[in-house]
């Protein structure tokens, strides 16, 4: 039985992509030890639904497409940055959202109980925070310079874009780092 890593992905534009790989190229001139995400893979992520049989992809696809339209287009605006969890101890480095966030944690809570109904995603007990992680900290000799970076950029501007789709995305873990494929495309309204 074959399964595939499966998540659900918002696609930001070209040229929110080309923002944001300048604004990883800033900071890591002051963080070391992080594993920053290769630009055809920044995204919004809106469910990780890990190991999925690869007989039940279909029917994920399927569901993810009759959630999609029933809610309607909407504009992405992504700026600013943060860590998870705390700045004392970053271990993820995002980007914001500030325009769109009511609609990407409206289809959240519609995709989440229809996808664990197939039985293919499991409840997180934290609440979901649109955003874009731009690097994950594997180690941090020098912390505080990370945590002046962020600061520094905080009024960061990434740029709009429509969202009129939603992905269902395939990961393959490697060692050089994850590729991604996409599985479906399902459209929004």
């Amino acid at each position: 039985m074959s399964r595939l890593r499966t998540f659900i992905a918002v696609a930001v534009d070209r040229a929110i992509r080309g923002r944001l790989v300048s604004l990883q190229a800033a900071l890591a001139r002051s963080a070391e030890g992080v594993k920053w995400v290769e630009e055809e893979n920044l995204h919004v992520t809106l469910l990780f639904l890990g190991d999925v049989d690869e007989r039940d992809v279909t029917e994920v696809c399927r569901t993810v497409a009759k959630v999609c339209a029933a809610h309607e287009p909407f504009l992405l605006r992504v700026e600013g940055v943060g860590c998870f969890p705390q700045a004392k101890r970053p271990r993820t480095i995002w980007a914001g959202i500030s325009s769109g966030t009511k609609e990407l944690i409206a289809l959240h809570a519609a995709l989440e109980p229809a996808l664990s109904e197939l039985g293919c995603y499991r409840h997180e007990e934290r609440q979901y925070t649109p955003h874009l992680t731009l690097g994950r900290v594997k180690h941090s000799d020098n912390g505080q310079a990370l945590v002046s970076a962020l600061q520094r950029h905080t009024d960061w501007v990434g740029g709009e874009c429509e969202v009129a789709e939603i992905l269902v995305m395939s990961s393959q873990l490697t060692p050089r780092g994850p590729i991604y494929g996409v599985l479906s495309t399902a459209e929004l309204g």
